[in-house]
């Protein structure tokens, strides 16, 4: 059992039980604990070997932690000029784990 959701600009398949890292869903930060539900959700496959898309879905995640990711080095040369940038870049992200997932009635929950 499986499901695609959408969030941050990004497409994710999620089981239940599994732990992912997203952008930040909310600017003033998430608690650790706290619930969370993703309605934008694009495919489910309920057994193997078939995938729908569903009249009315929604994904349940908890909050695990939220941080920073680690430093990525941006560096612009231009050759013959003498001309050099460094920059870094952390991005923010949300650690959720998902807790069920339903589907047109039926719920799959994580064991």
């Amino acid at each position: 059992m499986y499901a695609v959701i959408r969030t941050g600009g990004k497409q994710y398949r999620v089981t239940p039980g599994d732990v992912l890292k997203i952008e930040t869903l909310n600017p003033e930060g998430d608690t650790a604990g706290t619930t969370v539900e993703f309605s934008d959700v694009l495919a489910v496959s309920g057994e193997p070997g078939t995938i729908t898309k569903p009249a009315k879905a929604k994904v349940t995640a908890e909050v695990v932690r939220e941080g920073r990711g680690d430093k990525i080095l941006v560096f612009h040369l231009k050759r013959k000029k003498q001309y050099k940038k460094l920059q870094g870049h952390r991005q923010d992200f949300v650690e959720v784990r998902i807790k069920a997932i339903e589907a047109d009635g039926k719920t799959y929950d994580a064991k």
